[in-house]
């Protein structure tokens, strides 16, 4: 048989001993069609895996499964990983999604999400400065492969050579793969299971969940190796020749098909006498047989084929001709050399190019090329690659491969490469180019700004190793005092995110002695008000307050630095118990002109403080304007890590304290969720985790409670950080629910003698006087109400109803006998002119229960409605279930509820609201509205519950309240 020059067999022939796998596919796209048609189903089909070693298929079974869905009208999209790209972020899920996103319009298909995900995808950004976080790039990606499956359903999804795939769209599969079950979609994947890296592991449990397994590739038998041949060779091959190329080919397709072209091209006919022949072929078919053969072609087409493996396929022959240094035509005759050897092929990919028939060759080729020479060919493909646009990071993939000689260039190329990876939200990648910058050395002037954005690229993965980083930087001379700022900043955020606080606090203080400019003094002392704030050790907490009185006094708020420090003063006037006046007008000042959460080099714990001193204050509805606003800025920049953990979890925070319990848990366990998401984000979790266990005490569910607070260790660890709510009073609650009193006991007189301490002394902000009361009641009454009369003088101090009403509520509930009654009057006084609903439901079921065992029944009947009514709403069913057993105890039959739950306001409750709002007492509201003064205070008390604010926020808050019937 004569034999030209040809391209690859491989697509041409049938698939042998293939039928097991072939039927799975065809089964997996037959439940693909059925998806799409009839009533949906979650699907256990959606991934379905090949593996082998290399040589047995993979990549021919791909190319049937992409015919076959073909055939059928689906949308392919496919990716292929390569062993030379798996230092490029995204690599993969480019090959993905950009083709499809080049047939529209990108910016209006993505949307908000264009700039978050940009540069993931390879997109341009609009804002180049834009850093989202990992999480919200993988969210931004969900997305977009969501809204494309749903938009070209149904899809399919080809993932070749997974095993060789980048970290970066190896973790977003992972994460993404489970959609399948719910989505018109089926990915399908072929890997080396040998060669998975270990970051793969969740990948392999997603495809043998369900009792699946992965399709392992066999060898191919000697009789299916026999027919090969036979196509080749002809039918009159004899058995033994056949089996022995069976034998020196150890049944792999790929060398079975790659020797009988040879063989047919040798014009063998297969008789026993041809073995020693067929025998040599089939040693050129791999290893050293194929540079040997490579080398027969001439130097200057071993030249192009050295530089086509540094490239990696799909490669540009332009491209490797400029490596190659070789001319036009010599290029084109070594493609022609290199398609007839069966070395190179034509790209199956969308942006064509060449490549190596199989990946075989091309690491055998790679791996031949003499370390000098690679090296050199490594340095040549830096320079061509950015020379023809493709890009820092396509260069530095090269660079990393070219020893360290103090190159200016190189070491460019490495930042501006990791710049590019942080905004596409791949720190790792980035980490690696900006250590090996610091390895080729930097200039000495440029050391400390390098190791400055080394560190900003390891602080969500390595903060330890941040920390390093950053104090080497400042050991630098001369440091830029805005660059050093910014160090110390950053110094402080992964000293407070290992739990070293007090070290945070300290590198700022020293940091605002040696500053010389009074903008960045402020800005660190700010810092170092925070972090000894906020760290649960602090030595000197009222010296520390002082000092931060007397700054803040005399600073007029008009630079983000002094309102930092209006903020601060705000908190801590809060957590001290002073007036809440004053804590208002310092958070209203430090707001004017705005407080982002999102701001560089700010971080937002100060901006969360202010909104939440609005919750305390008794407005939450202004703390969930900030937090709606804080929440959506750090969205829309693509932070959906532990930022979005936090604000999710304490607006589910102000909805508690609202008293909105079902709506609470939801946010909660919603912001629990984005915590776990995120390495490192024990913080949130603590937070989370306090909050949840208080929502599910509040609806009764202290079973739930408990197993959560086990299986987050909630009581047995604590954090050097300040957690609000307080974990230790937070568990205690949890203690004394289960009648665990004595426990309880102790561990809030810790608290107590901790917060003493610091001078925290306000009920609002950490109960924990309240709840020591309740615990000591049985063993130690007279303590008990001394505890509690206590904690109402400084509920009095601070001056916000709703603390009030909830300490006479507890001064209440341990004084007992008739004197009780009026204080269970007082608080549900006070708790109506809050927005407190859940504890002024409280209130009222435990007054209307006092007032029935003292024998006023109407009266205990008009609250039990009352407050069984308000446990409904709120979501606290074991609330409710003791107001009905009260009324049920005094003889009285529930009624059923008398208003739906609802936050808009009524006609007459809107007029009693703007009425107040401007300062008519209840007296003129009455005459106003023809309404008893007690008629007007409940048609208050609902208004303060619906919109969120006491009298003292009415006004703002009216401002974004639809009148009724508007």
């Amino acid at each position: 048989m004569a034999h030209g020059a040809r391209q690859p067999i491989i697509a041409s022939r049938s698939l042998l001993e293939r039928d097991r796998e072939l039927q799975a596919l065809d089964t997996a796209l037959d439940a693909l069609r059925g998806s799409t048609h009839g009533v949906a189903r979650v699907r256990q089909d959606g991934l379905l895996a090949f593996t082998g070693p290399p040589g047995l298929g993979k990549t021919r079974l791909m190319a049937e499964a992409r015919e076959r869905a073909a055939a059928q009208g689906f949308t392919v999209l496919s990716g292929r990983g390569g062993e030379k790209e798996q230092e490029l972020a995204f690599h993969l899920v480019r090959q993905l999604v950009q083709p499809a996103l080049a047939t529209m319009d990108c910016r209006e298909f993505l949307g908000s999400w264009y700039d978050i995900v940009a540069g993931a995808l390879g997109l341009e950004a609009k804002d180049t400065g834009h850093v989202p976080d990992p999480t919200g790039v993988r969210d931004g990606l969900d997305w977009v492969m969501t809204r494309l499956t749903v938009r070209k359903a149904p899809v399919v999804l080809l993932l070749d050579d997974l095993h060789w795939a980048d970290a970066e769209s190896l973790g977003w599969l992972t994460a993404f793969a489970p959609r399948v079950e719910v989505l018109p979609l089926l990915i399908v994947a072929a890997y080396r299971p040998d060669e998975l890296p270990p970051d793969a592991a969740p990948l392999r449990a997603l495809v043998t969940r369900d009792g699946n397994r992965p399709y392992s590739l066999a060898p191919l038998t000697a009789a299916g190796v026999a027919r090969i041949v036979r196509q080749e060779v002809g039918a009159e091959a004899r058995d033994e020749f056949c089996d022995e190329c069976w034998s020196v080919t150890g049944g792999s397709p790929f060398e079975a098909v790659e020797l009988a072209i040879r063989l047919g091209e040798r014009n063998l006919t297969g008789v026993p006498d041809e073995l020693p022949a067929m025998r040599d072929l089939a040693t050129a078919v791999k290893g050293p047989g194929i540079i040997e053969r490579l080398e027969r072609l001439g130097t200057s087409t071993v030249r192009f084929a050295h530089a086509a493996a540094v490239l990696g396929a799909p490669f540009a022959p332009e491209l490797a001709a400029a490596i190659a240094v070789v001319g036009d035509k010599e290029a084109a005759e070594a493609t022609e050399r290199l398609r007839a050897a069966r070395i190179l092929a034509d790209g199956r990919g969308p942006g064509g190019g060449l490549e190596f028939v199989h990946p075989l060759i091309a690491t055998t080729i790679y791996r031949s090329i003499r370390p000098p020479l690679r090296v050199g060919l490594h340095n040549a493909a830096a320079e061509a690659v950015r020379a023809a646009g493709f890009g820092p990071a396509a260069a530095a993939r090269h660079l990393l491969e070219v020893p360290c000689e103090a190159n200016r260039e190189a070491v460019a190329c490495l930042r501006e490469a990791a710049r590019e990876y942080l905004r596409a939200g791949a720190p790792e990648a980035a980490r690696r180019l900006l250590a090996r910058a610091l390895q080729e050395p930097p200039d000495r002037e440029e050391r400390a700004a390098l190791l400055h954005e080394l560190a900003g690229s390891t602080f969500l993965i390595e903060p330890t190793a941040t920390v390093s980083h950053l104090r080497e930087a400042l050991a630098e001379p001369d440091v830029d005092p805005d660059l050093r700022a910014s160090i110390v900043y950053r110094l402080t955020q992964a000293l407070a995110h290992t739990d070293r606080m007090a070290e945070a606090a300290t590198v700022a203080s020293d940091e605002a002695r040696r500053a010389a400019g009074p903008r960045v003094r402020l800005r660190m002392q700010a810092d170092h008000f925070v972090w000894s704030m906020f760290r649960a050790d602090e030595p000197d907490s009222p010296a520390r307050s002082r000092r931060l009185a007397r700054l803040a006094e005399r600073l007029p708020g008009r630079g983000l630095e002094e309102r930092y420090i209006l903020g601060l003063r705000a908190w801590d006037a809060l957590v001290r118990g002073e007036p809440r006046q004053t804590v208002l007008a310092y958070a209203e000042d430090a707001l004017d002109g705005g407080m982002s959460w999102t701001e560089e080099n700010r971080g937002f714990e100060v901006p969360v403080s202010v909104a939440l001193a609005f919750m305390y204050c008794d407005q939450p509805r202004r703390a969930e304007e900030l937090f709606t606003r804080g929440m959506a800025e750090c969205e829309g920049k693509g932070w959906r890590g532990s930022h979005l953990a936090v604000g999710q979890t304490l607006f589910g925070y102000i909805r508690y304290r609202r008293g909105s319990l079902a709506d609470a848990e939801n946010w909660v366990r919603e912001g629990l969720r984005t915590a776990e998401r995120v390495e490192g984000a024990v913080p949130a979790q603590w937070f989370a985790v306090g909050i949840l266990i208080q929502t599910l005490l509040a609806r009764g569910r202290s079973g739930d409670a408990r197993r959560l607070a086990d299986s987050y260790r909630y009581g047995e660890v604590v954090p050097n950080a300040v957690i609000y709510p307080d974990p230790r009073t937070v568990y205690a609650e949890l203690l004394l629910a289960e009648g665990r009193r004595a426990e309880a006991e102790r561990l809030l007189s810790a608290v107590g003698d901790r917060l003493e301490a610091r001078g925290w002394r306000n009920p609002a902000w950490c109960p924990w006087q309240l709840n020591l009361s309740s615990a000591l009641a049985r063993r130690a009454p007279h303590r008990a109400a001394g505890l509690a009369r206590e904690a109402v003088e400084r509920a009095r101090d601070f001056g916000a109803a709703s603390v009030i009403g909830q300490a006479l509520h507890t001064e209440a509930d341990v004084t007992g006998g008739p004197a009780a009654l009026d204080l269970y009057a007082e608080a549900v006084e006070h708790l109506q002119r809050s927005p407190a609903a859940y504890e002024l439901a409280r209130a009222q079921v435990a007054h209307g229960a006092a007032l029935a065992r003292g024998g006023r029944l109407q009266e205990a009947a008009n609250r039990l409605y009352q407050g069984l009514e308000g446990a409904v709403h709120c979501g606290a069913e074991a609330l409710a279930g003791q107001a009905r057993g009260e009324l049920s105890a005094a003889g009285l039959r529930p009624l059923p509820l008398r208003y739906g739950q609802t936050d808009a306001l009524t006609v007459p409750e809107h007029r009693a609201a703007e009425l107040t709002a401007v300062g008519h007492p209840v007296t003129v509201v009455a005459k106003e509205l023809h309404l008893t003064e007690h008629g007007v205070t409940q048609l208050l008390s609902s208004v303060y519950r619906k919109v969120g604010t006491d009298a003292a926020g009415l006004a703002r808050a009216l401002e974004d309240v639809s009148r009724p019937g508007e």
